[in-house]
């Protein structure tokens, strides 16, 4: 629903959203394609956004910057060059492209290669709940949301 907003009205609804959680409440808000094959997903606590996940059907993925089809509202219109969500889409590509290799061993030994990699240089999460091994080989992966807000809103 919120893809249909101005990046401005976005904001403003995750602002009200979060003022009627609770405490300890999180709010997942997110999108996908028609057939659940590419999502991407924030949650939102009181504090503001917590975390992004990027996830895809594997054996379906050209790259993992077509993902950027999926962002939120808030970063769609900043994927572009000199904002955080664009170098971070670049950078996955790039650790895609390196783990090329492993795609012999299928496109899930691709994509847990291409995030270790990128776990390099980015702030991937790697413990559970969110991160590591596990959630990897699902197709998703979860970095703080500092790794792409955007630089002014």
């Amino acid at each position: 629903m919120l893809r249909q907003y101005d990046e401005s009205e976005a904001w403003r609804a995750w602002d009200d959203l979060r003022a009627r959680l609770a405490p300890t409440g999180v709010l997942i808000e997110g999108t996908c394609d028609e057939i659940g094959r590419r999502a991407v997903w924030v949650t939102l606590t009181k504090d503001g956004p917590q975390t992004i996940t990027f996830a895809a059907h594997l054996r379906s993925l050209e790259r993992p910057s077509v993902l950027a089809e999926r962002l939120p509202k808030t970063l769609i219109h900043r994927n572009v060059p000199g904002e955080p969500v664009h170098a971070l889409l670049t950078a996955f590509d790039r650790c895609w492209a390196m783990a090329a290799p492993h795609s012999a061993f299928g496109p899930r030994a691709r994509w847990v290669e291409a995030v270790s990699l990128l776990a390099q240089t980015h702030p991937v999460l790697t413990r559970p709940p969110f991160g590591g091994r596990n959630r990897w080989r699902l197709g998703e992966v979860t970095l703080p949301w500092a790794a792409v807000a955007p630089y002014s809103r």
